[in-house]
């Protein structure tokens, strides 16, 4: 069990850091101290139930995502960062991206 605290904690700091937060940052927004978000993300504080919705609800990801794949890969980690950025734009923008990103790949993809 205490490793799966410490995967948890670990996935925590990752989804933290891909999002440009602080553990100062990060207690604000689920008024707890950094010091207790530090613990988290040590694998030091076995947390609550209550406390891990507001960690969830502060990083804008489903419980899925904090416990899938607990160990997140590098390509992960960058579809995280990619996730982190197109969740401030407009729906009109993501689907300008998404045809971008479809034909970048057509494109990479004749060159195969």
């Amino acid at each position: 069990m205490a490793d799966l605290v410490n995967q948890i904690g670990n996935k925590i700091r990752i989804l933290r850091k891909n999002r440009g937060l602080t553990q100062a940052e990060l207690g604000e927004k689920v008024d707890l101290p950094q010091s207790y978000i530090g613990g988290i993300e040590r694998g030091e504080k076995n947390i609550s139930i209550v406390t891990m919705e507001r960690i969830i609800d502060a990083l804008r990801i489903s419980p899925v995502e904090l416990f899938s794949t607990v160990q997140l890969s590098e390509k992960e980690q960058v579809l995280d960062s990619l996730k982190v950025l197109l969740l401030t734009r407009s729906l009109n923008e993501i689907e300008i991206i998404y045809r971008l990103s479809k034909d970048v790949l057509a494109a990479l993809d004749t060159k195969k």
